[in-house]
């Protein structure tokens, strides 16, 4: 979207809450210390569905309460929008009273975070648990939530009594799915898919974690097959070269592309380590033990138990 139409864009919006002053170019701020976060929502006609939600889930006392709270709060188009991604009209969320608490709750942050405040690109856990993350995309701030949409931060920095809002345009999902599945429903990753259920590993990819997954696509299982001059299945047959392999590409900690300590030992599940340094253009790349090396093509995909990131080329530790 051209930047002229979003400062357009974030003006519109700005002029309807009118009880609030905004500052140009789609970063905003204001002062309302007034009134509270709820009351801040109900002011505000573009904010009358998240404060009706509110009130239907039963959080209006939670967020008048003194907090502080940061809330990322979806306009009246982004519930329309998720009204037609659920299927399903707006009588029916309002009085799916564990549906909208869930997601309700989703929204909160522990705390004032205001926007030169936001860990760009590092989780960021909700007041109930859960991770999401929001990063910088070009003169933007965008979240990204637990089953990988993104929304935009229009509005920035608005200020209640007991806290803050952001104003996002789409309403923010918690993650539904481990990284067994997330592995499993994403193109291009069959071959690991495969190789995880065959080893067991997807039985703990699917537990609490938290993990971190680096997830070879099927190029680089199909290469690493020919390397050893086996077909794709008989090295999906070989279980104990598997095990060891994958163990290599697991670690035993949540680590998003923003947090990767660069040059240092990463240890894996196996107990071996690679490293992980900046490449040649925007990408990581992985060293391993052999001194060969990976690209991260895909970095941070979310899940409920962890993050995968995906790589062009099966690591492999020293024999």
């Amino acid at each position: 979207m051209p930047r002229w139409i979003r400062t357009l864009a974030a003006a519109t919006l700005m002029s309807s809450l009118s009880l609030l002053s905004a500052c140009g170019g789609g970063d905003s701020s204001s002062t309302d210390g007034d009134v509270d976060i709820v009351a801040l929502a109900q002011r505000a006609p573009t904010l009358s569905t998240l404060a009706e939600a509110v009130e239907a889930a039963g959080l209006a006392e939670t967020l008048s309460t003194a907090g502080p709270y940061t809330v990322l709060a979806p306009t009246n188009d982004a519930f329309d929008a998720l009204l037609d991604e659920l299927g399903i009209d707006k009588a029916t969320l309002m009085a799916d009273h564990a549906l909208l608490q869930s997601v309700l709750r989703y929204h909160v942050l522990p705390g004032r975070v205001a926007r030169a405040d936001i860990p760009a690109g590092r989780a960021i856990e909700p007041l109930d648990g859960g991770f999401l993350k929001i990063d910088t995309v070009g003169g933007d701030l965008v979240a990204t939530d637990g089953r990988n949409r993104t929304a935009r931060l229009q509005a920035t920095d608005l200020a209640a009594a007991n806290g803050l809002v952001h104003v996002i345009d789409r309403v923010l999902l918690p993650a539904d799915r481990p990284l067994a599945e997330v592995v499993q429903a994403e193109s291009g990753l069959g071959r690991l898919a495969a190789a995880l259920a065959a080893t067991g590993l997807s039985t703990t990819l699917s537990g609490a974690g938290p993990f971190t997954l680096f997830a070879p696509t099927d190029a680089a299982f199909d290469a690493l097959a020919a390397q050893l001059a086996l077909t794709p299945a008989q090295l999906l047959a070989d279980g104990p070269l598997l095990t060891r392999v994958l163990a290599y590409h697991l670690v035993d900690a949540r680590v998003l592309r923003a947090e990767v300590p660069l040059g240092a030992p990463v240890t894996t599940r196996l107990g071996r380590s690679f490293t992980i340094g900046a490449g040649a253009d925007a990408n990581l790349q992985v060293t391993d033990e052999c001194g060969c090396t990976a690209t991260i093509v895909r970095a941070d995909l979310l899940g409920a138990n962890g993050v995968i990131h995906v790589i062009d080329k099966v690591l492999q530790p020293a024999p």
